[in-house]
């Protein structure tokens, strides 16, 4: 445990040692003379020292006050100065998005820098999860939902569908549909089981074939890591088309053949009540231009 002199007679004597005055001292700290006088006795009192000369109206420091003041003085100085960066910090527009792990990492991640090119002052922060998070409280200003649409008490709009299609690596040769049964299908865990999920099931029936008894051959508890596998040609994958945009177009995976399955709808989703500031404001003018580009593409 810390055995220090109460800061009120340390502040008192580094602004007297710092003037070399009591009386501009006191004027600094909003005192009197008289009430520095006594925080510094205290002090000497405390530490056993004798901290300054008192001559006629000036007042010198001595040699253990001379040792004792630059250490104050720089802590004084390293106290201000990181008190006035967290200050600013604190001053800086901050919003945060909440989306799908998939999504944050392989869509709204990539696009950051474009943020910051449009908007420096204002930090944006993202919360991953594949849970829905509550917009009622105070931690996430915007959440990209993924579903059909329904959220009663919010302001949300549609950002776009998306659609599901069979995925591989260009080197595994995969050419048609009865190239499935060479390689390892590639699955994701779909947090909420519906019917009409796109997955390996339901892609068979649309397609018209036969399907396989046997599809849990290479399972993901996350969309990115399906993904990713399906990059390092581990099996074909039935993946989000416009997460793999990236991929697609830079040729590290193809879609050999078809049919495509119709998957969910990304939606902007705000709070219900009042109007949002102008920094989430900004962030949701900037989803809705990143979204108008990747239709362009």
């Amino acid at each position: 445990m810390r055995r220090l002199p109460p800061l009120s007679a340390l502040r008192a004597f580094e602004a007297a040692a710092r003037h070399g005055s009591f009386k501009r001292a006191a004027s600094e700290l909003a005192v009197t003379p008289t009430a520095i006088s006594h925080q510094i006795r205290s002090l000497e009192e405390h530490t056993r020292l004798t901290l300054f000369e008192r001559k006629v109206r000036k007042v010198v420091l001595s040699d253990a006050g001379v040792q004792l003041y630059p250490v104050l003085r720089d802590g004084f100085d390293a106290f201000e100065a990181m008190l006035d960066r967290l200050s600013q910090s604190r001053k800086r527009a901050q919003v945060t998005i909440s989306a799908t792990n998939a999504f944050t990492v392989k869509w709204l991640v990539p696009r950051m820098a474009n943020f910051r090119k449009l908007h420096p002052d204002i930090d944006l922060q993202l919360q991953a999860s594949d849970e829905a998070v509550d917009l009622d409280g105070r931690s996430v200003d915007i959440a990209i939902r993924y579903g059909q649409g329904s959220y009663p008490g919010l302001r949300s709009e549609p950002m776009f569908a998306d659609e599901f299609a069979p995925l591989a690596n260009p080197r595994l040769g995969v050419r048609d549909p009865a190239d499935l049964s060479r390689f390892s299908l590639i699955h994701f865990e779909w947090i909420r089981k519906r019917p009409g999920n796109p997955n390996w099931q339901n892609w068979f029936a649309k397609a018209g074939l036969p399907c396989p008894s046997d599809l849990g051959q290479l399972q993901f508890s996350d969309e990115s890591h399906a993904i990713q596998a399906a990059v390092a040609g581990q099996g074909v994958a039935l993946l989000s088309l416009a997460l793999v945009a990236d991929e697609l177009a830079a040729g590290h995976l193809m879609q050999p053949f078809g049919p495509k399955l119709d998957g969910y709808t990304y939606h902007l989703v705000m709070k219900g009540d009042g109007s949002p500031s102008s920094s989430v404001s900004a962030a949701a003018d900037w989803l809705r231009s990143e979204v108008r580009s990747a239709r362009a593409r």
